[in-house]
């Protein structure tokens, strides 16, 4: 069986934690920031976990990163 190829993009975005969950980045902080409040992109700027139901499509997308 060849080897699989890692999904560069998925690479890039997605962290694997030490218990084999996915971390994210949250949306909504690029541009109009002036009408948030502070309380809100200071949420905004920690990471999420990843829902179960995509962490599937993620480990298939990172074919060696779930295996560490």
């Amino acid at each position: 069986m060849p080897k699989l190829k890692t999904h560069r993009g998925a690479m890039k975005r997605f962290k694997k934690t030490a218990r084999g969950k996915f971390l994210r980045r949250r949306a909504l902080m690029r541009h109009l920031l002036s009408g948030k409040r502070k309380k809100r992109k200071r949420q905004l700027r920690r990471t999420a976990t990843v829902s179960a139901a995509d962490a599937v499509r993620i480990r298939q997308l990172l074919p060696y990163r779930h295996k560490m």
